[in-house]
């Protein structure tokens, strides 16, 4: 009967609650204990042996009949805080989180303590509750909260989930947003329940804490998000559901209260056991209704146009921007600079937004010559031999390891690259996507060779692709051959100079030219198209001074820019 594995995750503790194996009815380790003496040995529970889950009758709660060991850990070196002492909660602890309708028996179950802590908020050591985070039978992080409400986790510890451990075995979970409101959904008997780390931001949600867990999530059918209903907690809804997916993704409506304990103060807990089970799905992909979106469009009427992503180019911020979900596309005669300006931008990115890029580039290998390239960028200088095992060294290399993926494939096709990316959405939260360059990436699936046919296949598969995971995609696209004009200058190209010709101007949302002049030592970059004129300027150009050292693209300000037309326009 003993079994060594339940999806996936390798038992550590068979039969944790010494229950009778094999039976499928019996006591219930949460309950029989506070029984009456003539019912302390009524089967009560059903137990689940092959999922590893026991269910109560008599307090409606569930259970887990074994203990599991971790799966997917993260390879980096975390400080652990010390092995976990039990430090009961005193009286005062006690009342204030029954004032929240969380009684001691939760507080128990979830190992919630009391101690003194340095709080760096007052700068000094205050009397602090502890929410220790436990994967299998190790304290990995503690969060800790102040009277004032200050928190802080350990420093230099590892972000995982609250409560990770006991959404083995479950097939739906519920992810809330602070350990208050795992507590209240644990009271009212909703045991499956997790929390982020460290709640919520309105433009900064990198969930590392989702990547170093995300094997937890393999199995689940259903995930409930019940988290806070202000903008932060909306902003970190929607990045869990591009992660996760929206087709297992339900959401949770508190109606007129922030989050789960504040409900389960207002309305107790039977109500907030119905509403966590009556969560609606997640809206259907491709279909929305006025209710999705009326929040946007009320937004819309009050402030008008969202401003675009920047990359943080002075010059070049003036006369573009974009949103995510959509692609850009970028060329320019060999040797222009176009997949270095295309490093600039993503580097700009994830300085700005913390967004992570993932690259399919050929012609970037190999790849420890690229790795250098955006080092280079992220470190301001080149790297000498001597900054080998710095301390800037091990920084900025776990930095450019953390942000930036080389996706790595004997033979690149279009329908590899972008199952790539879909994984790479789900396990790293990945926000750019770079195709460099177009046609070496190629469409085996498309419909027909023509060639017009075949462009505009590719490009509305990278645009369902960037709507779908709300990725912004990069198409570096070599142009035809281009010929000198009778200066001897070679022509600058446009998305028409493209083979496949109008289908790039006509698709892509954005074109961007990037042209180095070697004679005037500098770089133009050409704004050719934005779909939107709220996010740039068609036809504006700007100009940079490229930095051997760094990489790095300086701007050019008041550069004299000649208005006159290229034959081609």
């Amino acid at each position: 009967m003993q079994t060594t594995e339940i999806n996936g995750f390798l038992i550590d503790q068979f039969n944790q609650h010494k229950l009778d194996v094999g039976k499928k009815q019996g006591i219930c380790p949460l309950c029989s204990h506070d029984r009456k003496p003539e019912h302390k040995k009524g089967k009560c529970a059903s137990y689940d042996w092959e999922r590893g889950l026991g269910t109560c009758h008599n307090c409606s709660s569930s259970f887990q009949l074994h203990t599991y060991q971790r799966k997917g850990a993260s390879d980096k070196e975390y400080v652990r805080p010390e092995p976990y002492v039990e430090k009961l909660l005193k009286s005062k602890a006690t009342e204030w989180f029954e004032s929240r309708s969380i009684s001691q028996e939760t507080l128990t179950e979830l190992g919630v303590g009391e101690g003194p802590e340095y709080m760096p908020q007052t700068g000094k050591i205050e009397n602090t509750i502890q929410f220790n985070y436990i994967i299998g039978d190790q304290l990995i992080n503690i969060k800790y909260r102040d009277g004032r409400k200050n928190f802080k986790l350990y420093k230099g510890a590892e972000k995982v989930f609250y409560n990770i451990n006991s959404i083995v075995g479950y097939d739906s979970c519920v992810i809330t947003e602070g350990e208050m409101d795992v507590l209240a959904l644990h009271e009212a008997g909703v045991k499956n329940v997790i929390s982020v780390p460290n709640g919520a931001t309105l433009h900064h949600n990198n969930l590392d804490y989702l990547d170093n867990c995300i094997d937890y999530f393999e199995d689940k059918q259903k995930i409930i998000l019940a988290v806070d209903t202000d903008e932060p907690g909306l902003a970190l809804r929607r990045e869990l559901v591009r992660r996760l997916g929206a087709e297992v993704c339900f959401l949770v409506d508190f109606n007129d209260c922030k989050d789960a304990n504040e409900y389960l103060i207002k309305y107790g807990k039977e109500k907030i056991s119905q509403c966590i089970a009556e969560a609606r799905a997640y809206p259907l992909e491709n279909v929305t209704t006025f209710k999705d979106i009326e929040k946007d469009v009320t937004d819309f009427v009050t402030n008008g146009f969202k401003p675009g992503y920047q990359v943080g180019l002075s010059n070049f911020d003036r006369i573009f921007s974009t949103y995510t979900g959509q692609f850009i596309t970028v060329t320019g005669i060999p040797s222009s600079g176009k997949s270095d300006f295309v490093d600039q931008m993503v580097v700009g990115y994830n300085a700005n937004y913390n967004w992570k890029t993932a690259f399919a580039s050929p012609e970037n290998a190999p790849n420890y010559l690229h790795a250098h390239k955006l080092m280079r960028k992220v470190w301001g200088d080149m790297p000498q031999r001597e900054d080998i095992g710095s301390p800037k060294w091990k920084e900025v290399g776990e930095h450019v390891n953390d942000n930036f993926f080389f996706i790595d494939m004997e033979k690149y096709t279009l329908e590899s690259v972008l199952r790539k990316g879909a994984e790479l959405v789900k396990r790293k939260g990945i926000k750019c996507l770079v195709i460099d360059p177009f046609n070496k990436v190629r469409d085996k699936n498309a419909s027909s060779l023509d060639v017009n046919v075949y462009t505009m296949e590719y490009l509305t598969k990278i645009e369902s692709f960037a709507k779908k995971y709300d990725v912004l995609v990069f198409i570096v696209a070599h142009p035809t051959k281009m010929y000198k004009t009778q200066d001897g200058k070679i022509e600058e190209p446009n998305m028409y100079n493209i083979k496949g010709g109008g289908e790039w101007y006509d698709a892509s949302y954005h074109g961007l030219l990037v042209h180095r002049d070697y004679e005037a030592k500098n770089t133009k970059v050409k704004v050719l198209k934005v779909k939107f004129q709220n996010l740039g300027d068609n036809g504006a150009e700007c100009f940079f001074t490229w930095e051997p050292s760094s990489g790095s693209y300086i701007p050019q300000e008041n550069v004299e820019i000649s208005n006159e037309k290229m034959p081609w326009e």
